[in-house]
């Protein structure tokens, strides 16, 4: 695992919760950023009656201002170690997944919130189970439990198991995958995900998106083992990409259509645009 770093995110939404933090919640109480202003027979505090509202009110109603108050939330790790997250390119994908585990870890607990994570292949992976903490040791500590892994699952229907481990109060989730899946599971994992902010954060490799135009390349799939050698050619390097660039638009119609769009990591990642991407609005 490499030097942490700090990358920045912003929650969409309103989160319930019973901590401060430093995010938007549905609470609301006489302290805070000001929302609205409300009558003072639904919230009786006379220490926030809004003289001018009152009156302003041709029928005489008494008014109070409420205030939005800032809740501390939960985020979670999705992490995919099905085979072909084991696929090293230009980078090994496998490790920049553990990299963003141990920024988002390190991130998560310096603002307050607290970190989980789950890591799936065909099933959950218990020994790779974090609940929620705000023990940055603890948190770092599971990290480091990832990295010992090795993507080998032959499937990634774990990410259903995952999705309903994390229960029915709204989070924020990273899921972390190179989402190699079959469509029908990904719109499955999106519906199972809908309660909750999901950043699908998407690992590709320069290797796989510009192959060379000539020349041998020996493939192998990830999930069987099986070996093919393949003469590049201009042509194929066309229809290689072409099915590259509808993968990435159906992966975007399926995200889209339930929530945030996905956010692509090509080889490694960059901590200041990631961070610019996960607070844009």
């Amino acid at each position: 695992m490499n030097s942490v770093v700090d990358i920045l995110y912003r929650p969409r939404g309103r989160f319930v919760s019973n901590h401060v933090g430093a995010h938007t919640s549905s609470e609301v109480g006489g302290f805070g950023v000001f929302r609205d202003q409300a009558p003072f027979i639904r919230y009786p505090d006379a220490r926030r009656i809004d003289v001018r509202a009152t009156l302003r009110d041709p029928f005489g109603g008494t008014y109070v201002r409420r205030f939005e108050q800032r809740a501390a939330i939960d985020v979670y790790a999705l992490v995919d170690l099905s085979a072909s997250m084991g696929f090293v390119g230009a980078v090994d994908r496998f490790r920049v997944a553990v990299d963003l585990c141990a920024a988002l870890a390190y991130s998560t607990t310096r603002v307050g919130d607290r970190f989980g994570l789950f890591a799936f292949e065909r099933n959950l992976i218990d020994r790779a189970t974090l609940p929620a903490t705000r023990s940055r040791k603890a948190a770092l500590g599971a990290v480091e439990r990832l990295a010992l892994e090795t993507p080998r699952g032959s499937s990634a229907k774990g990410v259903l198991g995952a999705a309903a481990a994390l229960g029915a109060t709204r989070k924020l989730v990273f899921l972390i995958s190179d989402v190699r899946w079959p469509e029908s599971l990904i719109e499955q994992a999106f519906d199972a995900l809908a309660l909750h902010d999901v950043a699908p954060l998407v690992l590709i490799d320069s290797v796989e998106t510009a192959p060379p135009k000539w020349g041998l390349m020996e493939l192998r799939d990830s999930e069987s083992g099986r070996r093919e050698l393949l003469l590049m050619r201009p042509a194929l390097q066309r229809r290689w990409i072409e099915a590259e660039q509808a993968r990435r638009r159906s992966l975007a119609r399926l995200s889209s259509l339930r929530g945030r769009a996905p956010i692509y990591v090509k080889d490694s990642f960059d901590p200041i645009d990631l961070s610019i991407r996960l607070t844009a609005a």
